[in-house]
Formats: C-alpha cells, structure tokens, sequence
C-alpha cells in the first residue's frame, strides 16, 4: 500500500504553476500508478482561473471546496464540491474560480494514448 497525504514532504516538493491561476502538487505519479498518469492536487485562488487549455491526455477534474464555472469545448456549467468533471482528450478546457475563497480540485489524468 502507498499512502500520500498533502502535507507529505515529497508530494510538496512538487509544487506547480498550474495552467496561470492555480498552485498543484502532484499527489501520485507513473512512477506508482500503472493505468493513471498521475493524481494531483490544485488551489485556485478566488477571481483566477485555470487558463484554457488542451492536453494529450483524457482528465477528471473533481472540485472539493469553491465554486466556479468550467469549461469543455463549447459547454459551459457552474460547478460545485462534489462535482466530477470528465475531460475528453483533446478538449479545451478552462476552470475559474467565481467563489469568494479558495477553490481546490482533484486532477486525474489518463494515460497517453500510444499510436
């Protein structure tokens, strides 16, 4: 078994400018997962966002605290804690924060895909 916690020295030693807006630290890795690329973890200060972006890889964003407005190709939706968010491979996708604290996030991502 492999435990992480947030305040774990090695998860935050990988500390990240997420996408412009957020601050991440990756929680799980290749390295341990084996049909994930990685988990993190991401705070996004009230009135910044996670700059629109499109990756390689299928994601799951699930919000833990704040509320925002995502985006994923041309939808857009209010989201919440609780909410799970799929992330196609190859969507733009955007998150801001509209809340009034911080927002936080799980980041699931996918492998990339082999040709």
């Amino acid at each position: 078994m492999i435990r992480r916690n947030l305040d774990h020295y090695e998860v935050k030693a990988t500390r990240y400018l997420a996408h412009g807006g957020g601050i991440a630290h990756m929680v799980l890795t290749t390295p341990t997962l084996r049909t994930v690329m990685f988990l993190a973890h991401a705070s996004v200060p009230p009135g910044n966002k996670l700059l629109g972006h499109v990756d390689p890889m299928e994601e799951i964003y699930i919000i833990q605290k704040g509320r925002g407005l995502m985006q994923v190709g041309e939808e857009i939706c209010e989201v919440k804690p609780g909410d799970a968010i799929h992330i196609p491979i190859g969507d733009y996708h955007e998150l801001t924060n509209t809340g009034d604290g911080e927002m936080t996030l799980l980041v699931v991502a996918g492998l990339i895909p082999s040709e």
